[in-house]
Parts: structure tokens; C-alpha cells; sequence
């Protein structure tokens, strides 16, 4: 899962600001609670915000389920001087060696748990390795977002490593965009063609706030991204920030 993204998603991820993301997590993390000195970074992906936690002084756990994208992550961190314990752990599976002081989850990983019960016990495992009165911030892309902004739409990125065509299928019903990603790698005077399909699923605010509450996470707010602001009808993702109870 993730094995054939894992070597292009730098690439494609070029336009995510890390540093100023991370700055504007630890500034919920001091409001609303306290700055972590132990951090689990679920769904890590290739270390992008786990470096820029540790680079604050921050000791992190990067946890995911993509063995391939761990590997990227592992070197990532080698090349900034960074060290980052990671763990390959799907989030409904963790099982770490003792117990941190806040926890994040970050560009909508959450909505490619498809499954509401798998959620629910992601939020659970969650819970039970984080302290208690200590935060777990995360997001997730909005109903909106999906409906209006991913859809049924195709996208195209070229960058200069990879041409990539990415093509999504919206199902109304169950919530749910199926997305396929076609990539096209220059080879000589030939492209060699590489697919991969995963899907991702909106979660309405009650049934957030529901898998929260049964595992023992309080909401202490909900912000539109980026800000301490309300939720619009146009907002495209969406900051839980909680606490363990």
C-alpha cells in the first residue's frame, strides 16, 4: 500500500510549507495544552512534519503502514541530521513501548481509514499511549472538499521527475473518493507507466466526534485550516484538536 506513491510523493508534495505547518501545530499544542516532548506522528509518511518536530527539539515516533515510504522517511531524516524512531504500524495497530505527551496526524491521512470501526480503534490505540490531559491534533479533508473540490475531477502534475495523472471517481453515497494515480517516468527516450489506487472517505463531524468520545478524547476545538477560526461551508480541511481525558 503506498509502495508505488512512496517514490514520488516529495516530488508531488512540493507545494506543503513543513516548517510553518509544524510551527502553527506547536502553537495549538502550548494554547490548548502543553508543548510535547515525546511525539507520536501517526500515518508519518515520508518524515516530513517528524523532522520538523525534532528539528524544534522535539522527540518523535513516526509511525506507517508503507514500509516504502518509512525507507524514504529514514533517509529523509539522515540527510537533515535528524533522529526519528519510525515504526512500521498501520494506526488501528500501534503498539509502541510506552506512553507520549501529544500526538499529531496530519494532511487528511485519517481519511484513507475507509472503514468506520478501523477508525474508531485508530482513535482508541491512540488514546492508550497518549497521557492523559495531552493532545492529539490531527485533520481531515471536508465533506466539501470531496464533493466539490476532488469529485469526479482529473488532475494533472508534471514536475521534473515524474508526470502525473490523477483521476477520481466520488461516490455520494459512502462518502467516498476512489483515487487513481498514473505515473509516468522518463526513461531514456521512453516513459515506463506506474499505477496505484487507494481510496479516501469524509467523515461528518458526528461521527468524528463519536469515535473520539468512545475512546476517551475530548474535542477542544475545531478550526478551519491554518487558523483558530470556525469551520466554513467552503472549508476544505478541517483541525480537531483533543485531549485525553
Amino acid at each position: 500500500m503506498y509502495s508505488i506513491f512512496a517514490d514520488f510523493y516529495d516530488e508531488l508534495m512540493y507545494d506543503v510549507d513543513y516548517k510553518k505547518r509544524t510551527a502553527y501545530l506547536m502553537r495549538l499544542f502550548k494554547k490548548y495544552g502543553k508543548a510535547p516532548t515525546l511525539l507520536l506522528d501517526v500515518a508519518c509518511g515520508t518524515g516530513g512534519f517528524s523532522n520538523e518536530f525534532a528539528k524544534l527539539g522535539v522527540e518523535v515516533i513516526g509511525t506507517d503502514i508503507s514500509e516504502e515510504m518509512l525507507g524514504i522517511a529514514r533517509e529523509n531524516s539522515a540527510d537533515m541530521g535528524q533522529e526519528v524512531l519510525y515504526l512500521c504500524q498501520a494506526a488501528e495497530e500501534l503498539d509502541l513501548y510506552g506512553t507520549v505527551d501529544g500526538a499529531v496526524c496530519c494532511l487528511d491521512s485519517l481519511n484513507h481509514i475507509t472503514d468506520y470501526k478501523t477508525l474508531c480503534k485508530a482513535f482508541q490505540k491512540v488514546s492508550l499511549f497518549l497521557e492523559k490531559d495531552c493532545l492529539f491534533i490531527f485533520d481531515v479533508n471536508t465533506e466539501y472538499k470531496h464533493r466539490e473540490i476532488l469529485g469526479d475531477n482529473v488532475f494533472v502534475m508534471d514536475r521534473e521527475q515524474v508526470y502525473c495523472v490523477w483521476a477520481n471517481e466520488y461516490n455520494p453515497k459512502k462518502n467516498t473518493v476512489n483515487i487513481m494515480l498514473d505515473f509516468f517516468v522518463k526513461e531514456g527516450d521512453n516513459y515506463s507507466r506506474l499505477s496505484e489506487e487507494f481510496y479516501e472517505r469524509a467523515y461528518t463531524i458526528d461521527e468524528l466526534t463519536a469515535a473520539l468520545e468512545k475512546a476517551g478524547l475530548e474535542i477542544v476545538g475545531i478550526f478551519d485550516d491554518m487558523t483558530e477560526k470556525p469551520l466554513k461551508d467552503d472549508s476544505q480541511r478541517a483541525i480537531y484538536v483533543t485531549k485525553k481525558v
